[in-house]
C-alpha cells in the first residue's frame, strides 16, 4: 500500500493542522522496496513524477569498487556487514548509502544510493 508524503496533521507544537483541502494523488509515494544482496541481478524502472523514470536494484550481487587511486572495477558482494541506517538491514542483507560490505577485495562502503540510482557503487575502505 502506498504512503502519503503530505504534512502530518499535528503542528510540531502539539497543536492541530487544519487542511483547505483533502489529500491529492500526487503526494502519494511509492512503497520501500530495498536493494537486496542476492545471486540474482535485477533493476526495476519505475514512473516518477513529470514523466520521469528511475531505476532501482532489486537484487544486486555486484558492486563498482573503487580503490585509493582511483581504479574500478567489478567485484561479487558477499554480505552486508553494517548498515548505520538500520542494524535490522545487516540480517536481511539490504543496500543503501553508506552500508559497509565485504567483497574479496576487503570491506567497501557504498557511496550509492541503490534505491534510486539503479547501481550499487563502492569505495574501499580496508583491506
Amino acid at each position: 500500500m502506498a504512503t502519503w508524503k503530505g504534512k502530518s496533521k499535528r503542528k510540531i507544537t502539539g497543536g492541530r493542522r487544519r487542511y483547505a483541502r483533502k489529500k491529492k494523488k500526487f503526494e502519494i509515494g511509492p512503497d520501500f522496496q530495498p536493494a537486496v544482496v542476492s545471486e540474482n541481478n535485477l533493476n526495476k524502472s519505475i514512473k516518477t513524477r513529470g514523466r520521469n523514470q528511475k531505476t532501482r536494484v532489486v537484487y544486486s550481487k555486484f558492486a563498482n569498487l573503487s580503490d585509493l587511486e582511483g581504479n574500478v572495477k567489478k567485484v561479487k558482494i558477499e554480505t552486508v556487514l553494517e548498515n548505520p541506517a538500520n542494524p535490522n538491514y545487516v540480517q536481511r542483507n539490504i543496500l543503501t548509502k553508506g552500508a559497509i560490505i565485504s567483497t574479496p577485495e576487503g570491506k567497501a562502503r557504498i557511496t550509492s544510493r541503490p534505491g534510486q540510482d539503479g547501481v550499487v557503487n563502492a569505495v574501499l575502505i580496508e583491506e
